[in-house]
């Protein structure tokens, strides 16, 4: 009995520091890529991870926000997709802190592979609310 406590908790201290050692990637991330004409474009990544699979989007200078696919997570890096046009984009990322070091490539000559680091963008906390203006004094009323 004491035996299969003992392989439980050890079972249970190696699962635990695994989990611990995953990525959160949970959030925005923004990073500058060369468009086709050599001019740079900002793009935007939301990740949303739950444990081992990861869904989100990503957004462009133009047009509508395409979903990724085929999202997974694996310690400190992770994959997905991004179809559009007919075609299929794969990344392959490794997350440290808040920068992410991706590659991409895809079966199309049209898109050629590249390299890009993201960055984790910062949540603003809410402004303080403002101090109420104080109350105007009471003005004292005399009998008529």
């Amino acid at each position: 009995m004491r035996k299969l406590l003992c392989i439980c908790a050890g079972l249970a201290m190696v699962l635990s520091a695994a989990t611990t050692m995953a990525a959160d990637v949970t959030g925005t991330w923004t990073g500058q890529s060369a468009g086709p004409d050599g001019n740079t474009m900002q793009l935007t990544f939301t990740f949303k991870q739950d444990g081992a699979a990861l869904t989100g989007s990503v957004q462009g200078p133009m047009g509508d926000a395409m979903a990724i696919t085929n999202g997974k997570i694996d310690g400190d890096k992770f994959s997905f997709d991004v179809s559009f046009n007919g075609m299929t984009i794969s990344h392959q990322c490794t997350v440290d802190g808040d920068s992410i070091k991706m590659t991409t490539k895809s079966a199309s000559g049209d898109f050629p592979g590249m390299e890009l680091t993201l960055t984790r963008v910062k949540e603003t906390p809410p402004a303080p609310a403002a101090p109420a203006a104080p109350a105007a004094p009471a003005t004292p009323t005399t009998p008529n």
